[in-house]
């Protein structure tokens, strides 16, 4: 199989890396906006580089992985689509619901596949806890907890074209809760802070977000997250039943210090970012596109479960600045 690959940054280079090495792909062909970088990343990987993402689709490949910018997803995946070429694209397919519901309407007119990448759904501690939820060991599911803390905010220039902090960073969460219970979100209720640096103000953005939901069973749940969370990288979960309680996340690496006496000392060797945190995970999803291409697996996360994550988020943005509850399905 050989597989093009369009944005050579941080998780494009982990992404081709990954694929490199994969034993059912036979070439790797990398672009980049900046032919030089795409270059650099060929020659430390041992692929091949295109001149630029034209010469990707010349190139007769047989999927395709979209780690560009966020504003080139929707086009490429367009492009893609009408190629006839399976694709993986990186959150988010674009940063508005028309932007989406375009984009998924083109890949469904061509009869093509889009997987997303929510690396969560292929995490061994979420696989787990979706598990013990499905299987009813917690007993009757009444609370969940998700918290998303980054070690340090992301550089300025990037604020004004993430979507913001529940559109860029909890969307995520809010598609595990939905993949980890089962349940669709019925209501929010956001707010926000923007107490911290001044870039968040000047993009009209928070660097730090709460939201209770609740579901359409009457479950509930809290997600918070930061862009101030000087400990370390931490991404958990909180599951509590009638029966038991269940955490995702809990290891000798979560940057969390017990108050308690004898309690678990700072940890040795935190978590200091996405990468090391959901290695595996993000490794095991493209294993499972690469079957997904190959029409040896279905999908396992298209582009609709995408839509209904953002509708989450959109619902947030909605609460966050008019101060209610917003119900999801009134969005959009």
């Amino acid at each position: 199989m050989r597989i093009g690959l369009i944005g050579t940054g941080r998780i494009g280079s982990f992404h081709a890396a990954t694929l490199a090495r994969h034993p059912r792909v036979d070439a790797l062909l990398v672009a980049d906006a900046d032919p030089a970088r795409a270059a650099e990343l060929a020659g430390r990987t041992g692929v091949d580089a295109a001149a630029d993402v034209d010469a990707v689709f010349a190139a007769g490949v047989d999927a395709v992985v979209i780690t560009a910018a966020t504003s080139a997803h929707a086009a490429l995946i367009g492009r893609a689509a009408r190629a006839g070429l399976p694709t993986f694209c990186e959150k988010p397919i674009a940063l508005d619901l028309p932007g989406t519901m375009a984009s998924l309407e083109e890949v469904e007119r061509a009869g093509s596949v889009l997987q997303l990448g929510f690396q969560r759904r292929f995490d061994a501690g979420y696989a787990a806890a979706r598990a013990a939820v499905r299987e009813g060991r917690l007993g009757r599911l009444h609370t969940v907890r998700a918290i998303t803390s980054d070690p340090a905010p992301p550089p300025a220039a990037y604020l004004p074209l993430s979507g913001g902090l529940y559109r860029d960073c909890l969307v995520h969460d809010f598609d595990a809760l939905r993949w980890v219970t089962g349940r669709e979100v019925r209501e929010v209720y956001a707010v926000g802070s923007d107490a911290g640096p001044a870039m968040f103000r000047e993009a009209g953005d928070v660097d730090t977000a709460a939201v209770v939901l609740t579901l359409d069973d009457g479950t509930l749940a809290t997600a918070t997250a930061t862009r101030c969370n000087g400990a370390g990288y931490d991404v958990r979960m909180e599951l509590a039943g009638d029966r038991d309680q269940l955490a995702v996340g809990w290891d000798e690496r979560t940057p969390l210090t017990s108050a308690e006496p004898g309690g678990p000392a700072v940890p040795a060797k935190p978590w200091p970012g996405f990468l090391e945190r959901f290695g595996p995970a993000y490794e095991a999803e493209l294993a499972a596109f690469v079957e997904v291409a190959r029409g040896v697996r279905e999908n396992p996360c298209d582009g609709w479960e995408a839509l209904r994550a953002l509708r989450v988020a959109e619902a947030c943005e909605v609460s966050r600045r008019e101060g209610r509850a917003v119900r999801v399905d009134s969005v959009g």
